[in-house]
């Protein structure tokens, strides 16, 4: 039996909550369907449209549609002190998972 998406985001919630970055499920839409506890904290709300939060040059070079033609995960290092990443999730062919991971000083 498929999963809902109400049992997708328990699970991202389980996953995430305390992931060290910010991390967001996504529809294709743009819609966050749901945020990490870090995410929250960064303004990131559920319902939200993730690419109007912030300002247009935090989102610029954005992986996001190209992980959708794709079907495969995307990465970045455009903001230099944080690598950002977009990927799919299995059995959910319109929802991917979107984070942002601060770098270690020393990296």
């Amino acid at each position: 039996m498929a999963k809902t998406i109400e049992e997708l985001k328990a699970e991202f919630h389980q996953t995430y909550d305390y992931f060290p970055g910010v991390a967001r499920l996504i529809d294709r839409e743009h819609k966050i369907l749901a945020a990490n506890i870090k995410a929250e904290k960064a303004g990131f709300k559920e319902g939200m449209i993730c690419a109007k939060i912030g300002t247009p040059e935090s989102h610029r070079e954005c992986k996001f549609e190209k992980m959708f033609e794709t079907g495969k995960a995307q990465t970045d290092h455009a903001i230099p002190d944080k690598i950002r990443g977009w990927y799919p999730v299995a059995g959910f062919p319109d929802v991917c998972i979107h984070f942002g991971l601060p770098l270690p000083e020393d990296f």
